[in-house]
């Protein structure tokens, strides 16, 4: 059994739990009151001292969708910490004289870290993460104190993972092992990646407690500014880096799943056309003239063609390739689609995305095999644009959704609105997606404001507001 949960909210539990689902909200996670009052009944119904089985039963009650599970876990640990303040503990910091305010003895610290990263002993990594980091708020690794501001202790979890340095003590630890009899190459693999397993847990305890710490003496809202990560959907395109990209993508055939049922469902409320007045008249004929059956003209909607060009240089290579992956995702919803990359030249790249294609690395593919580059393979949005014109420019007819993505920077060069007028002129819709923030549109050697003048221009900085841009231009 764990440590009673303690929980610290001059409101109680009711209005604590308040506060939670306040927290989950601001960070993206779609909390309503049915939600609400299942995880009351959770907290009612569990026992707190049980405090995995009440983090599953809340997650259970609160969350409704994937991805939603990391952030939930974050503010999980900042409202319902194991424990307050130092905590209490079997497991103890060795010091130097043996006095108990005397400086850690690293060296004694290492060799417990060692020994229990062996035994694989969970429970009490966390009360020696928990240790660790209070021995390191009240006197550091050298007994000198560490204060913040107003003379509160500051924790760090860098300077206590630097101090023990956990990863250096897997060589020691595999010795140890492999000494306790004959292991053969495949059980020194598992056994190695169990280690490893442990190491990363314990890196995450020491990093969660500095965390739960801070939050006791600043506040848990600042500490959930930057300690919460934030869902896939609310990454930004442009500052994505490539672990955060890659889970983008893994997150774009549920994002298309969730687009095409709201598809579905305003399909069906949009099956009627128009009023037809002329059979409504005679049907009222029968009723004294009155319009009681009124009679609509039927819809034949039409699939349109979609032609989607893209700028798939530097940074927002990364929003291409995922807006990509979601218009690949979503094709059954068009009757052609036609994909065209560009740098400084324009060159078609359908066929790396016709159905059945292999996705993984198809920018690199796009980037190799298509002739994008012409001098010095900075973006040439004017010179794009016109050599789509002269050679594609038929792709576009009244039947076509032309889609442009990129930040509009040109690198000051000529933007070639003229030709842009034209195509924009000859398509069904046209419409630009942008991941730079519309604040920044216009600085700089960025053209979107006078490219927005054109055509329509969407912000999509992340994969929320691209989902949502995207559903508004779908057919219906």
């Amino acid at each position: 059994m764990e440590n009673a949960t303690r929980i610290g909210s001059e409101h109680g539990l009711p209005g604590h739990l308040v506060d939670f689902v306040a927290a989950l909200r601001r960070h993206g996670v779609a909390v309503g009151p049915g939600e609400t009052v299942d995880a009351a009944r959770v907290l009612a119904a569990l026992d707190l001292t049980y405090r995995e089985h009440l983090r599953e039963g809340l997650a259970s009650a609160l969350l409704r969708r994937s991805g939603q599970r990391q952030a939930f876990d974050a503010l999980f640990e900042l409202y319902f910490p194991a424990a307050l303040g130092g905590g209490s503990g079997e497991v103890e910091v060795p010091r130097v004289g043996d006095a108990d305010d005397g400086p850690v003895d690293v060296d004694a610290l290492r060799d417990v870290l060692a020994d229990l990263l062996r035994d694989g002993d969970l429970d009490a990594l966390a009360e020696l993460a928990r240790a660790v980091v209070d021995a390191i708020g009240t006197s550091g690794a050298a007994g000198n104190g560490i204060r913040g501001a107003g003379g509160q202790p500051s924790w760090s979890a860098y300077q206590a993972l630097r101090m023990l340095s956990p990863e250096t003590l897997l060589a020691r630890i595999m010795d140890e092992l492999r000494a306790g009899g004959d292991v053969d190459a495949f059980t020194d693999e598992v056994l190695r990646r169990e280690v490893r397993d442990r190491i990363a847990a314990f890196r995450k305890m020491v990093t969660d407690e500095v965390r739960r710490r801070t939050a006791e003496t600043r506040g848990r809202e600042q500490v959930e500014r930057t300690a919460v990560p934030k869902q896939a959907e609310q990454v930004e395109f442009l500052s994505a880096h490539a672990e955060q990209l890659a889970h983008l993508r893994r997150t774009v055939h549920p994002l298309a799943r969730r687009l095409a049922a709201r598809l579905a469902v305003r399909r069906k409320h949009a099956k009627r056309g128009e009023l037809d007045m002329r059979r409504t008249l005679r049907r009222s004929m029968s009723t004294g003239g009155v319009p009681i059956r009124p009679a609509y003209r039927s819809r034949r909607p039409g699939r349109p063609e979609l032609v989607v060009l893209c700028d798939v240089s530097g940074s927002v290579a990364g929003f291409s390739h995922f807006t990509l992956l979601l218009v690949q995702a979503l094709r059954e919803q068009f009757s052609k689609v036609r994909v065209f990359a560009f740098v400084e030249r324009t060159d078609e790249v359908t066929h790396l995305f016709e159905p059945g294609a292999e996705l993984s690395g198809v920018m690199q593919r796009v980037l190799r095999e298509a002739e994008l580059v012409a001098f010095d393979g900075h973006s040439d949005y004017g010179n794009a644009l016109g050599g789509f014109a002269e050679h594609w420019g038929s792709a576009i007819t009244a039947r076509t959704s032309l889609l442009i993505l990129g930040d509009g920077r040109t690198n000051y060069r000529d933007p070639n609105l003229a030709v842009l007028r034209r195509l924009t002129g000859q398509a069904r819709h046209a419409h630009w997606l942008n991941p730079e923030p519309r604040r920044q549109w216009g600085s700089g050697d960025s053209a979107a404001l006078r490219y927005a003048d054109v055509l329509p221009m969407h912000e999509c900085r992340n994969a929320g507001q691209l989902a949502a841009v995207v559903e508004g231009l779908l057919p219906v």
